[in-house]
């Protein structure tokens, strides 16, 4: 994995005031611990670098952990992206990939322990009903009237919860901690639920499965977790963490510590794993990896790079309060990563047929040029009497400024000659269909009219020699507001032209068998992926950026 540079953020500077005082003398312990009921997204992204980073950089340990709690919406497709992703970014959990349902005797062992204390209930109030006690933020909640039932009658009924002898809804198993407490979520958190669903890992075994709340801490706990960071939403989750972890007599010099950091939002992004799952399941985009997604497969198809996202994490760094980060700071690095590593070549998009005159027919060249600028190599590009040049480089009555080609004027082709426009043909309906041009044959490289100023430069493909190739341009999924914020109705506001497929693109030869993940930069249009689609007989690249880098132009 590529080196990035950890700048200072308070995480850091938290581990190591714990580190002074002599906390953790196991050393640090993070963890990433996703729910296998979706595929990561940018967002995750974030998580991953911060948890992997500090233990990378405290020379400790980070473990992937699966929170796999709720058996409806879980599936082994889900963790297999998530491996998959966490791989490609560039880091390894090692033999340290653990799941919540490998605890859950023990969470079981420990929920009875609660109840012995005299710190946990049985409860018969429906949802509806424990919504309702639970009170406002300007209001104390009311206790349940099954609250003070016997530490006995709680064993019992949990232990019959256990054995599957009630119905889903029937009975939940909540903390017992303070109905009146301004903390919403201290106010007697449900701890267990019914839900008699088959397990991906455990089966049928269990019909009582754990809350988040519970699991998690827990499960840092146990797997001597020494930093458990999370987003911004579960602050006011924090209280319950601390009063689990003491009420079972943790030590609070070893014990895990909960540290929240603000969650990774991006302008003219959706990051809602739910709404993000409609747009899959509804049809909208081709799957989770479809490249117009935030999802890290869908990033990794668009041919966004390990580096450049690791980068981007780094460079946003780690914030106390949320706020909208700019999408166009994330492609600033992807831009910066790919000018240093992809070849530059030669594709036409929208190709518009020359026919240079004074080249001999049947005679072709092969010119050399640069592969790219930052590390060198080159390459032999073939040249032949007739070439494509792109659409947009010619113009009848072009406004001025347009230093590209126009009858009767020159333009230079990039590693080639001079050409002058000599003639437009058109079809029957007054399309441009062909150009015929001359060329001044002494102006390439080494030729007596090689310095001959000329304005406007162009690239260009060999007809005989150009692979056909489908292009796909992708823009944002979502049209937003000017501040780049989606808006509530989100699937009212797709973008019906975030994608263009150009099925008759000429590339020049260099590129044959090429292999899917390979990036280039096509000379004047942006940097290009090879798509997983490719065949031999069939070339398919994705637009990754444009070459305009509008974020580098502000940080100026």
């Amino acid at each position: 994995m590529a080196e990035v540079k950890h700048s200072s953020n308070f995480i850091q500077n938290i581990i190591e005031e714990d580190l002074k005082q002599g906390k953790y003398p196991e050393g640090i312990h993070t963890r990433f611990p996703p729910e296998p009921n979706g595929y990561l997204h940018v967002g995750h992204a974030k998580s991953i670098c911060l948890n992997f980073g500090l233990a990378e950089r405290n020379h400790g340990l980070c473990n992937l952990r699966f929170d796999d709690t709720n058996p409806t919406k879980e599936d082994t497709e889900y963790v297999d992206s998530i491996q998959e992703d966490i791989r490609w970014l560039g880091f390894s959990w090692g033999n340290r990939m653990f799941y919540a349902s490998d605890y859950f005797d023990k969470l079981y062992d420990y929920a009875v322990e609660l109840i012995k204390k005299g710190l946990a209930y049985v409860d018969d109030l429906t949802a509806e009903e424990i919504r309702a006690y639970r009170g406002t933020l300007t209001e104390p909640g009311k206790e349940s009237p099954y609250r003070n039932r016997s530490v006995e009658e709680n064993l019992d009924l949990f232990g019959r919860m256990k054995a599957g002898e009630f119905p889903d809804g029937a009975k939940v198993l909540r903390a017992k901690i303070d109905m009146a407490s301004p903390n919403l979520v201290m106010r007697d958190t449900v701890i267990y639920r019914i839900a008699h669903a088959h397990h991906h890992r455990t089966g049928d075994k269990w019909c009582i499965y754990p809350m988040y709340d519970f699991a998690h801490p827990l499960s840092d706990a146990i797997e001597g977790i020494t930093h458990s960071v999370c987003t911004l939403e579960f602050e006011e989750h924090r209280p319950f963490y601390d009063w689990l972890l003491d009420s079972l007599g943790f030590d609070p010099m070893t014990r895990p510590r909960q540290i929240e950091f603000a969650r990774l939002n991006l302008t003219n992004t959706v990051t809602s794993k739910r709404k993000l799952r409609q747009l899959v399941e509804e049809g909208y985009v081709s799957g989770w990896d479809d490249p117009r997604m935030p999802t890290i497969s869908g990033l990794r198809r668009r041919g966004f790079t390990p580096a450049a996202i690791r980068n981007f994490c780094e460079e946003i760094g780690v914030a106390k309060a949320n706020s909208l980060v700019d999408a166009q700071m994330l492609e600033h690095e992807v831009r910066a990563d790919l000018n240093e590593h992809a070849d530059r070549v030669m594709a036409v998009l929208r190709p518009l047929k020359v026919v240079i005159t004074n080249y001999p027919e049947g005679q072709e060249e092969w010119l050399l040029a640069e592969n790219n600028p930052m590390h060198g190599g080159q390459r032999f590009v073939p040249f032949s009497r007739e070439i494509f040049i792109e659409q947009e480089d010619f113009m009848e009555e072009p406004p001025k400024k347009f230093f590209r080609l126009r009858p009767g004027g020159e333009v230079r082709l990039k590693h080639a000659y001079i050409i002058k426009c000599d003639e437009v043909v058109k079809d029957e309906a007054g399309n441009i269909v062909e150009l015929r041009c001359t060329a001044d044959l002494t102006s390439k490289t080494g030729g007596a009219t090689a310095n001959r100023k000329i304005k406007g430069t162009i690239h260009w493909v060999s007809t005989k020699h150009a692979l056909p190739a489908e292009v796909r341009l992708y823009d944002s999924l979502i049209e937003t507001d000017e501040n780049g914020n989606v808006p509530e109705d989100f699937l009212g506001a797709l973008n019906k032209n975030s994608l263009e497929v150009l099925k008759d693109a000429k590339i020049e030869p260099s590129v044959k068998l090429t292999a899917a993940g390979t990036h280039y930069q096509f000379l004047r249009e942006g940097y290009f992926v090879v798509d997983p689609d490719t065949t031999p007989e069939r070339l398919v690249f994705n637009r990754v950026v444009g070459l305009r880098d509008s974020w580098a132009k502000v940080q100026k």
